[in-house]
């Protein structure tokens, strides 16, 4: 399955554009993986920005009223959508002032990584993680260790 990554703007501070790239690296091994960066000076520019970089991918947008999965229901829910006959998923970390309502409707999906506010920052490198996690379930390989 291909992933494209959309967030908008780049992950600023030095620890997390560390840790998204170790985790954009790895998530290579199990997806074509594309990321795109948008910008806008609204919210209503950046989710415009967001649904023209998606294209016809359906979208899985990062938001608080989103469903949250454990690692291994997220890995479940790829692999469920891959069976379906999506080739591609656009997961969007939006920013700070979140993604309009028209985006949200038009959506496949809502995902919330915590009931916790995160950084924008820390919420980028969270879902490549986690993404990664998902796939070495997938795999059946060893780095994920669930208890």
């Amino acid at each position: 399955m291909r992933l494209h990554l959309i967030t908008v703007g780049d992950p600023r501070l030095a620890y997390a554009r560390a840790g998204w790239d170790e985790y954009e690296r790895r998530l290579r091994r199990y997806h074509k993986v594309q990321v795109t960066r948008v910008a806008g000076k609204t919210r209503t520019q950046e989710s415009e920005a967001v649904a023209r970089a998606a294209g016809r991918a359906p979208l899985v947008l990062l938001d608080p009223r989103g469903r949250q999965f454990t690692s291994e229901g997220l890995s479940a829910y790829l692999d469920a959508q891959a069976l379906g006959g999506i080739g591609e998923l656009a997961f969007v970390v939006g920013g700070p002032e979140g993604h309009t309502d028209e985006l949200r409707a038009s959506a496949h999906g809502l995902w919330s990584l915590s009931q916790l506010t995160l950084p924008h920052d820390l919420a980028m490198v969270v879902m490549a993680e986690a993404l990664y996690r998902a796939a070495t379930i997938s795999a059946g390989e060893p780095y994920h260790r669930g208890g």
